[in-house]
């Protein structure tokens, strides 16, 4: 391999553990703001919708399984594959919510569903890095 393409893959390494990094941090404040109740955008994707408070902390929980994944994923590659495969189950489950019935039910008349389709972006987007990442390093 020349220097060059190592050199690449190493860049790439250190992108998916950047990412991996800064995704565990992103689900720790996310846990946090679920089990406390704080519904802040980009914490709380269904930020302005009803809820129950019971809820919000069995969400907690889960989230802090992404934590745990992610950080293993740190520390060991083989576990990135199932990371990334979480992180598009997750993005495509959000999309199917927001264009649900169910979603559609609680919505207040004319309020959109923009806010949730930005914060699904933002979770694409760190899907695409880390799916792009995982590749591009391999």
């Amino acid at each position: 391999m020349s220097s060059s393409a190592a050199s690449s893959k190493q860049f790439w390494r250190s992108i998916n553990q950047l990412t991996l990094y800064s995704g565990a941090s992103y689900f720790v404040a996310m846990a946090t703001a679920h089990f406390f109740g704080l519904k802040y955008p980009l914490l709380f994707v269904y930020y302005d919708t009803p809820f129950h408070a019971y809820q919000d902390k069995i969400i907690a929980f889960c989230v802090a399984v992404y934590v745990a994944l992610f950080v293993n994923a740190t520390q060991s590659r083989a576990v990135v594959p199932t990371a990334v495969a979480s992180m598009w189950i997750t993005t495509i489950g959000l999309s199917l919510v927001n264009v649900s019935d169910d979603l559609a039910k609680v919505l207040k008349p004319g309020q959109t569903t923009t806010a949730y389709w930005l914060q699904t972006a933002v979770v694409g987007a760190i899907t695409a890095v880390l799916t792009v990442s995982y590749f591009k390093s391999k």
